[in-house]
């Protein structure tokens, strides 16, 4: 990692979701933790080397209303709680995250932990935490603008925003299945700026 004087030590937590470790998101990846200045404390979740079960289920024992109890995802909960910034990295698949990734919001972000509600108005217990969310798609940028304007946000608008979470910068790699070799390295030159920037 790079030293970094001026910046305030935080506690980041990468939160990468991908499966193949040669693939351009394996690249961001390994970007970004690398570029982080040694300062901070840094913790990953890798989600498919953890094999992280994302099936969020009820039944006696386990009852929704004690999602935030959970203890199978109490390590999760801990580290997301020891976070001062959190850095999302996944490609978008079917116009949003991947499934394993959903499954980590569902179990870890649950209601009493990651947010409340006074009345019928969603309150945040997550503040205080800052976000960075990394992602790539095949689609076209206009494409993903213009006609699916959804297309990769609901994280940082309709999950992380309302548990607290802000300001959450978002970076995205567009048409990545037809990009050239000199667009990929110039993205993940920017990738490693902002990680230095951190």
């Amino acid at each position: 990692m790079v030293q970094n004087k001026r910046s305030t030590a935080k506690n980041i937590v990468i939160i990468y979701a991908y499966p193949n470790d040669n693939g351009f998101n394996s690249a961001i990846f390994s970007t970004v933790e690398k570029n982080i200045s040694s300062k901070h404390h840094v913790k990953v979740i890798d989600l498919y080397k953890d094999k992280y079960n994302p099936v969020l289920y009820f039944d006696d024992t386990h009852k929704r209303r004690n999602l935030q109890f959970d203890e199978e995802v109490k390590g999760y909960r801990e580290i997301v709680s020891w976070a001062t910034h959190l850095i999302f990295i996944f490609p978008i698949w079917w116009g949003g995250m991947p499934a394993i990734l959903k499954g980590f919001i569902d179990r870890v972000f649950a209601k009493g932990f990651a947010y409340e509600y006074k009345g019928i108005v969603p309150v945040g217990l997550l503040k205080n935490k800052t976000s960075w969310i990394i992602t790539t798609h095949d689609t076209p940028s206009f494409y993903a603008k213009i006609v699916q304007q959804d297309y990769g946000k609901v994280l940082k608008k309709q999950v992380l925003k309302m548990c607290g979470i802000t300001p959450t910068t978002v970076h995205t790699m567009s048409f990545l299945r037809y990009t050239k070799e000199k667009s990929r390295k110039r993205f993940l030159q920017r990738m490693t700026k902002e990680a230095q920037k951190i």
